[in-house]
């Protein structure tokens, strides 16, 4: 499907044939089919290849992110509605959680949650705990910022690099720093929910020592003990970097990778490929435009444009572009690429003029573009205003 009225999507798909199945019998057909079948498609897609160029120094390079996904107004399900204030429209939100290969541009799990219980660490930790992968850099914002997350990170044996905030609340805020502009701080931090008179004597050396209340969520501690049981401890080791990034600004990371800081400002630039991957899922595929108020249909939906997305990449990536004389290197147009998938799959079109038409289309590659990110909310478009 498109970004069209299910009525304008059948008349496409059955090309205007009289006989065609009416929307509300295409909803009785999707009512037998589990969500969970489209969420093992994908999975098992996204597991069924490995290019040549997937590993960045001998590991798979991954992104985590999650984006807000407007859907009809459904006041019944209190966990993702929103009644709406200063004259503003109700609407219900989920929340989708991802985790995105940079190398090979493809999605390689993803979480969906309702908006109000969303907890996005909770689902970075689902998402590391079953992923196969063996050897990986994580990639992630501050959002994903916690000791869960890397304490899940290091059982895995993965690599991490966040983005982490320099105010209070942070991981950064409860350490002593170095009084600089940038610094490269290595930490082996011992965590615990004990908090006898002696525990606090060692909570004062700060960065050896840190206590977690018992309302945090931490999954390598008991989450109750007595008086007399004995003290115990969890050892996170990573580094604290803080860098430059413009003449009056600096970004400040925590990893546990040995690269310089010259090469994680770098590493960490290439995580905005999941921020161009949102955008081209939500517009170019379509996951900002659902055909269902149901929730198990949207969840349909929204697993099969992960999986058309994964689809549209790996047939792109599989064409050769020529550069010859042309000043820049080019790369598929992915709008127009996901069109021809489309019309591959649905029409009787054969794989070489598929390979002929992406090659045709094509985009120059600008890596040291900047421009301004624009937030912008996006509300849901109602059935009765979809695009013909």
């Amino acid at each position: 499907m498109e970004a069209k009225s299910t009525t304008n999507e059948l008349l496409d798909y059955y090309k205007c044939v009289a006989s065609l199945p009416s929307a509300s019998a295409l909803r009785q057909q999707r009512d037998k089919i589990l969500p969970e079948a489209f969420e093992f498609l994908f999975w098992e897609f996204a597991k069924a290849f490995t290019s040549d160029n997937a590993e960045y120094r001998g590991y798979r390079l991954l992104a985590v992110d999650g984006s807000d996904l407007p859907i009809a107004a459904d006041p019944s399900d209190p966990d993702c509605y929103y009644p709406g204030t200063n004259g503003q429209r109700h609407y219900s939100l989920l929340h989708l959680n991802a985790l995105y290969d940079l190398r090979q541009k493809t999605y390689m799990d993803a979480i969906v949650q309702k908006s109000r219980k969303a907890n996005e660490q909770k689902a970075l930790c689902n998402m590391i705990d079953r992923s196969d992968i063996l050897n990986a850099i994580l990639l992630a914002d501050r959002g994903y910022e916690g000791y869960n997350c890397l304490a899940h990170l290091q059982e895995k044996g993965w690599k991490f690099l966040f983005r982490i905030k320099d105010s209070t609340g942070g991981i950064a805020s409860g350490l002593d720093l170095p009084d600089s502009e940038e610094f490269d701080l290595p930490v082996s931090l011992q965590l615990s929910n004990k908090q006898s008179n002696a525990a606090k004597l060692l909570y004062l050396n700060k960065n050896q020592y840190r206590f977690l209340p018992r309302t945090v969520t931490f999954d390598f501690l008991p989450s109750k003990s007595r008086k007399a049981d004995p003290m115990l401890f969890y050892t996170l080791h990573f580094r604290v970097v803080r860098f430059r990034i413009s003449e009056d600004s600096f970004e400040t990371v925590i990893t546990n990778l040995d690269f310089p800081p010259d090469d994680l400002k770098q590493l960490y630039a290439m995580r905005w490929g999941i921020e161009t991957a949102f955008r081209d899922l939500k517009y170019t595929i379509g996951l900002s435009a659902f055909h269902s108020k149901k929730a198990e249909h949207i969840l349909q939906e929204i697993f099969a444009r992960l999986t058309m997305y994964n689809f549209s990449e790996r047939i792109t990536a599989c064409v050769v572009i020529r550069r010859g004389r042309k000043k820049y290197a080019y790369q598929a147009n992915f709008s127009a690429a996901v069109h021809i998938c489309r019309k591959f799959l649905r029409e009787n079109v054969h794989p070489p003029d598929v390979e002929a038409l992406l090659a045709r289309f094509i985009l120059p590659v600008r890596p040291d573009r900047k421009r301004t990110r624009k937030l912008t909310p996006k509300g849901f478009v109602s059935f009765l205003y979809r695009v013909a």
